[in-house]
C-alpha cells in the first residue's frame, strides 16, 4: 500500500523545469546553467513538498535527456546518515569519470540535513576532490543543519511555500485525470490541511480516492485524522466561557471516537489561537502559546494526550475567568 500511495506523486511529477510553479527565480537560474552547459554544487533548501527534489530531477533531465538516469545517482541521506555511506556509495560514484556531452555526473543527496556532522565533514572533502567528475545537489528542509563549509561550497537556492491556488489547480488536474469526483469544499479542505505541501496534498487526495466515494470536506478530514477547525475553535470558546465540562466532552470525542492524535489536535489548537478565536491580551496570548509548546514537548516525551490537553483547556478556562472578573469589576 505504501508504494501505491507514492504512485500519483511520481506519476504527476513535472518532467521539465518550465512545469515547476512558484519558484521562478530558482527555475530561471537552473535554465541558465543548462544553457551554459555547466553547473556548480548546489544546495536546495525550503519547506517540504515545494519542488526541491523535482527541480533536481528536472535539471538532470534537461542536461542529459532520456538517458539522465545513467548520469545521475539519487540518494536519501535519512536512510544512511553516517560517515560509512559517504566513504562507500557516495565516494565510489563521485570518483568515476563519465564520457558524454558533459564531463560531469549529478549526485542528488536528498534530506542532507539528516546527515551526522562527521558525515558532512567527510562529504565536504569529497566535494572538493571530485568536483571535476561530479556535481552535488544537496536537498534539505533546514539549511541551518548543514555545516558552514558545505554551504560555502554550494550555490544556495531557497524554495518558497506554494500558493494555495496553484495547489488547488494541480489537485483539480489530477482528479480529472484519475476520474475522482471531488467537491470544491473537498479541494479547499485538502489545501488547508496540507499547508503548502503539494506532496502531502497529492497523497491525501489519493488516500481519499481509494474510498470510492465523493471527496467532500467530511471525508477529507476523517481520512486525515483531524477534526473540523470550527469544532476546535468551539472547544476553546467553551472553555474560555467557563463550560469546561462541555469542552472536555468534545476533547474526549475527538481523541477517542474520532481517533485524532494528541499532537495533531494540539497543532489545531495552536492554529486556532493564532487566528484569535478568543480575544486575549498580548501577554496572555504569549503565555498560552508558551504553554502549548511545553505540552507539545511533554506529549513527544510520552505524556498522556488527554491529560495534557485537558490541562490546556483548564488554563484557557482560568484565562476566561480572569477576563470575566475584570469586566465585573
Amino acid at each position: 500500500m505504501a508504494g501505491e500511495i507514492e504512485l500519483w506523486v511520481e506519476k504527476y511529477r513535472p518532467k521539465r523545469l518550465d512545469e515547476i510553479i512558484n519558484q521562478e527565480e530558482v527555475v530561471q537560474a537552473l535554465k541558465q546553467f543548462v544553457k551554459k552547459g555547466t553547473i556548480p554544487h548546489m544546495l536546495f533548501a525550503g519547506p517540504p513538498g515545494t519542488g526541491k527534489t523535482t527541480a533536481a530531477l528536472c535539471l538532470a533531465y534537461e542536461l542529459y535527456g532520456e538517458n539522465w538516469r545513467a548520469y545521475t545517482l539519487e540518494l536519501n541521506a535519512s536512510d544512511e546518515r553516517g560517515i560509512q555511506m559517504v566513504r562507500t556509495k557516495l565516494k565510489d560514484f563521485a570518483r568515476t569519470q563519465v564520457a558524454g556531452r558533459f564531463p560531469f555526473k549529478l549526485l542528488i543527496l536528498d534530506e542532507a540535513d539528516a546527515m551526522t556532522r562527521d558525515a558532512q565533514q567527510a562529504l565536504r572533502r569529497i566535494m572538493e576532490m571530485y568536483s571535476a567528475n561530479t556535481r552535488f545537489i544537496l536537498i534539505c528542509n533546514y539549511v541551518s543543519r548543514i555545516i558552514e563549509p558545505i554551504q560555502s561550497r554550494c550555490a544556495v537556492f531557497k524554495f518558497k511555500q506554494l500558493d494555495p491556488k496553484d495547489i488547488k489547480a494541480r489537485l483539480k488536474y489530477i482528479a480529472e485525470k484519475e476520474n475522482v469526483n471531488i467537491t470544491e469544499e473537498g479541494l479547499d479542505a485538502i489545501v488547508e490541511i496540507c499547508e503548502g505541501d503539494l506532496r502531502k496534498a497529492i497523497n491525501l487526495l489519493q488516500s481519499v480516492a481509494y474510498l470510492g466515494v465523493t471527496v467532500d470536506r467530511k471525508v477529507v478530514y476523517r481520512t486525515a485524522g483531524l477534526v473540523y477547525p470550527e469544532l476546535v475553535a468551539q472547544m476553546i470558546k467553551d472553555a474560555f466561557a467557563g463550560d469546561i465540562e462541555k469542552a472536555r466532552k468534545e476533547l474526549t470525542k475527538a481523541l477517542v471516537e474520532e481517533g485524532v492524535s494528541g499532537i495533531d489536535l494540539l497543532r489545531q489548537f495552536e492554529s486556532a489561537i493564532n487566528k484569535k478565536v478568543i480575544e486575549l491580551s498580548t501577554e496572555d496570548r504569549i503565555a498560552l502559546l508558551k504553554l502549548i509548546s511545553e505540552i507539545d514537548y511533554r506529549i513527544s516525551q510520552g505524556a498522556t494526550d488527554y491529560i495534557q490537553l485537558t490541562a490546556l483547556l483548564a488554563y484557557i478556562a482560568e484565562l476566561g475567568q480572569k477576563y470575566r472578573s475584570k469586566k465585573q469589576a
